[in-house]
């Protein structure tokens, strides 16, 4: 087995076909006996997809016209990942990839000269890959224009943070430890970890571990959450009684987050129009030993699965581009297209007005989204507070026992989390009380 043709094949199936890299890469590892080998293929294609405009471009200027066989590019592409990010010896990079295309003669000619050329002249490539602007922040150019339209200070930064590597960030589960006794048990194991001044269940560590590895996980002790997203549940401000309504909530774990913040809840409804992500839900919730109401529904057609009786609480984790996200999921930059944030706007109004009504008078709805566009975020709750006499913002408090907040930027409406603040992913979240 060759590693980078797994990896070649990975990356086609994300590029030609459209699947996420989180999807083809569960479809290809179960045929990967060794933990070493996931991981070397895991990094290629996260690279790859972190660089890919840079090597796109990189890659042009190498052909004397565009390959169409999207194999033979994504292996080419591993290559120079290799060569320009990796400490693979050039020599190993460029034999192991000619390798992996031995069933066409003709690619492995081309992938040596490409990957030898490059080793010639990446000086000069490299030189030209920073003067293209796609290629030398390494996002598309849609992307670019709209994220320096809406935060023109920040955009540079933003481009670099998606290019980086995210922290592995965990949630410690407060009805069962504390997090210093938690932090003790990490420190037990040697595992380097500090905790985040203004969430507190949130524990960043220096380097990533295997979930086996960290200590209580099978027995709910602790879950992996970016800091950002587990500012939920404290923003809801749930209380003894309520019965609380999460939507969109798969895969689960700001679900998770409330029932462990909130053991005394009258009910917790989670709905997800998907049934596989809500089997995740009731997966995470059975490690945790934690009880919801999962219903598979259309969060835009509540009549199919409501029962008429109002929430205290509503959890909108509305859908959304996951601009935010892009560290933790690089294929974004690859998938996402510039025409689907106006329907991802549209689904987002859809679902918001649908639910309102499930909302009790003097009930709290946070409207959340792990996107970074003002259109999708302090836009979307403008033009709703502006639509509906009976919605006030509320301003938003992170934790009753650390005071107001200590993060992110104040809009029109709601607070935005820019990716890399405080080494959060990007976020958005606004309260709106029913009066």
């Amino acid at each position: 087995m060759n590693t980078r043709l797994v990896a070649a094949r990975v990356l086609s199936r994300v590029l030609q076909d459209g699947q996420s890299l989180t999807a083809a890469l569960d479809n290809a590892f179960p045929s990967i006996e060794s933990s070493k080998d996931r991981a070397f293929i895991q990094a290629l294609c996260y690279g790859v997809c972190r660089q890919y405009h840079r090597l796109d471009f990189i890659l042009s200027q190498l052909l004397d016209k565009p390959l169409k066989d999207t194999d033979v590019k994504s292996l080419a592409l591993v290559g120079l990942y290799q060569l320009k990010f990796m400490r693979v010896k050039p020599h190993a990079a460029v034999s192991e990839t000619v390798l992996a295309a031995r069933k066409k003669p003709w690619a492995k000619s081309l992938i040596n000269a490409v990957l030898r050329t490059y080793l010639r002249e990446q000086e000069g490539l490299e030189h030209k890959a920073d003067k293209c602007q796609v290629a030398a922040l390494s996002h598309p150019d849609w992307l670019i224009k709209q994220i320096e339209q809406d935060w023109p200070e920040q955009a540079l930064n933003i481009f670099l943070e998606n290019n980086q590597q995210p922290p592995m960030v965990l949630r410690v589960n407060l009805s069962k430890t504390s997090r210093e006794d938690y932090l003790q048990l990490l420190a037990g194991q040697d595992i380097a970890a500090e905790p985040v001044s203004f969430c507190r269940s949130a524990i960043r560590l220096d380097k990533p571990v295997p979930v086996d590895l960290l200590p209580g996980f099978s027995d709910g002790l602790v879950s992996v959450q970016d800091t950002a997203a587990q500012l939920a549940a404290g923003l809801l401000d749930v209380r003894p009684g309520h019965r609380v309504l999460d939507v969109c909530a798969a895969p689960g774990g700001k679900t998770a987050h409330i029932l462990e913040s909130q053991q005394q809840l009258k009910e917790l409804v989670a709905v997800d129009i998907d049934e596989s992500r809500m089997q995740r839900v009731s997966e995470n919730l059975q490690r945790l030993n934690l009880h919801a109401t999962l219903v598979v529904g259309d969060a835009a057609n509540p009549a199919s699965w409501w029962d008429g009786k109002p929430f205290d609480r509503i959890l909108l984790d509305a859908p959304c581009s996951a601009l935010g996200v892009i560290r933790r999921h690089p294929d974004i930059k690859l998938l996402r297209r510039a025409e689907d944030i106006g329907q991802l706007q549209a689904l987002q109004k859809n679902i918001l007005q649908a639910v309102w009504p499930l909302l009790a008078p003097g009930g709290l709805m946070l409207y959340a989204t792990c996107s970074i566009l003002k259109q999708e975020n302090e836009q979307q709750v403008q033009a709703f507070l502006a639509e509906h006499s009976d919605a006030v913002e509320l301003p938003l408090f992170s934790d009753s026992s650390l005071g107001t907040t200590a993060w992110g930027i104040n809009g029109a409406c709601g607070r935005q989390i820019l990716t890399g603040e405080s080494a959060m992913d990007g976020f958005y979240y606004a309260c709106i009380s029913k009066q």
